[in-house]
C-alpha cells in the first residue's frame, strides 16, 4: 500500500507527517531536504509509527519537493500532444529535456502570480518523479527495476508564459517565474507493487470547472524507465530531485502545422512573431487572473490518488 505523506508547518515548524483521512500522522525527526526524508523513511518505516495524530486543517501545507532539489522536465511527451505540435511519436527517439527554477517551487493551493508583462499564460498537468537514490552514472532502469529509483509521484503544473517561452526561445525563462511550479499536495512513497501502476494513471486538469486536459500515462511517448536511463547518461541525479514527465494534448497554446511553420521561416523574424502573437491572442484559453485551476491525478482503481492541486490566478 502506498502512503501518502505531507510536508507541512506547525506552530512555526516545519514537520513531515503521514496523511490519514483527515489528520497527520508526524514523523519523527527533522529533515531539511526532501532528498533527507526518503533517505531516512520507507512505506515499511512508516506503517510502524505510530502516535498522536494532528488535524489537517489546523496545518499549513507545503510543497513535498524542497527547493534544494533539481526540477527536471520533458516536453511533448504524450502521443495526441506530439501530433497537435506537428511531431510524430512514432519516429521520436529522444526526450526534449528542459529544467524549471527551483524558486517556482510552491504549495499545491499557492496562488498563481501572473506577472504583469505575461500575456499568455498557460497550465500543464504533469506526472512528477521523485528520485529514491543518488545515481552518479549511466544506469540501465526497466519496469523490473523501476522501484530502486523511483521513491514516489506528485502531481506538477507546469505554468508557462508563452510570450516569453516561445519568441525568445527561452523554455528556462518561460517556465521559470515564482509560482510557476505548484507541487503536491502530497507525495505518494510506492511500494513495489505500486509500479505497476505507473503505466495508467488518470491526468485530469480543469478551468473554472470545464475539462481542459485528461489522459492516460499510457500514452507516454518516453516512460519513466527510458527517461531514468536517458538522463543518467547525461548528469548527475540526486534522491528527492523531482522530475515532470509531459504534458497531455489541451493546452491553451496553439501551435502552427509543419507546412505554415515551414512557410512562417521563410520571413524575417519580425513578422514570424507578429503572426505568432496575433494567432495566441485569438486563444481564449489562456488563464486570466480570477480563473481557479484543479488537476488530479489517480491510478484507474484508486489506490494511488496523488491529490488535488488548486490554483487561483492573481495579478503580479
Amino acid at each position: 500500500m502506498a502512503f501518502n505523506v505531507l510536508r507541512f508547518e506547525h506552530q512555526g515548524t516545519v514537520k513531515w507527517g503521514v496523511l490519514q483521512g483527515g489528520n497527520v500522522l508526524p514523523v519523527p525527526g527533522s529533515f531539511a531536504s526532501t532528498g533527507d526524508f526518503i533517505r531516512a523513511n520507507s512505506p515499511a518505516s512508516l506503517a510502524e509509527l505510530r502516535g498522536e495524530t494532528l488535524p489537517l486543517s489546523q496545518l499549513k501545507i507545503l510543497s513535498p519537493v524542497t527547493r534544494d532539489q533539481q526540477f527536471i522536465c520533458l516536453g511533448a511527451n504524450y502521443r495526441q500532444h506530439m501530433i497537435e505540435s506537428g511531431m510524430d511519436p512514432d519516429v521520436k527517439k529522444f526526450n526534449m529535456v528542459f529544467t524549471k527554477a527551483p524558486s517556482c517551487i510552491v504549495a499545491a493551493d499557492s496562488e498563481l502570480v501572473r506577472p504583469r508583462h505575461v500575456r499568455f499564460l498557460d497550465y500543464e498537468v504533469e506526472l512528477g518523479l521523485v528520485l529514491k537514490r543518488d545515481i552518479t552514472g549511466p544506469v540501465t532502469v526497466t519496469n523490473a527495476n523501476l522501484f530502486d529509483f523511483v521513491a514516489g509521484l506528485v502531481i506538477v503544473n507546469d505554468y508557462s508564459a508563452r510570450d516569453i517561452q516561445i519568441p525568445q526561445m527561452q523554455f528556462y525563462k518561460g517556465k521559470s517565474y515564482r509560482t510557476f511550479g505548484p507541487v503536491g499536495p502530497h507525495l505518494c512513497l510506492l511500494e513495489k507493487t505500486d509500479v505497476a501502476k505507473l503505466g495508467d494513471l488518470r491526468l485530469r486538469l480543469t478551468v473554472n470547472g470545464s475539462v481542459r486536459q485528461e489522459d492516460s500515462t499510457a500514452n507516454l511517448v518516453y516512460g519513466p524507465a527510458e527517461t531514468l536511463t536517458e538522463l543518467s547518461g547525461i548528469q548527475d541525479l540526486n534522491a528527492g530531485d523531482l522530475i515532470a514527465t509531459g504534458t497531455p494534448a489541451g493546452c491553451a497554446l496553439s501551435i502552427p502545422s509543419p507546412f505554415k511553420q515551414r512557410l512562417m521561416a521563410l520571413f524575417p523574424e519580425r513578422v514570424k512573431w507578429k503572426v505568432f502573437l496575433k494567432v495566441q491572442a485569438k486563444r481564449k484559453q489562456y488563464l486570466r487572473p480570477g480563473d481557479v485551476v484543479e488537476t488530479r491525478i489517480r491510478s484507474a482503481d484508486g489506490t494511488l490518488d496523488l491529490g488535488v492541486q488548486r490554483n487561483v490566478v492573481v495579478e503580479g
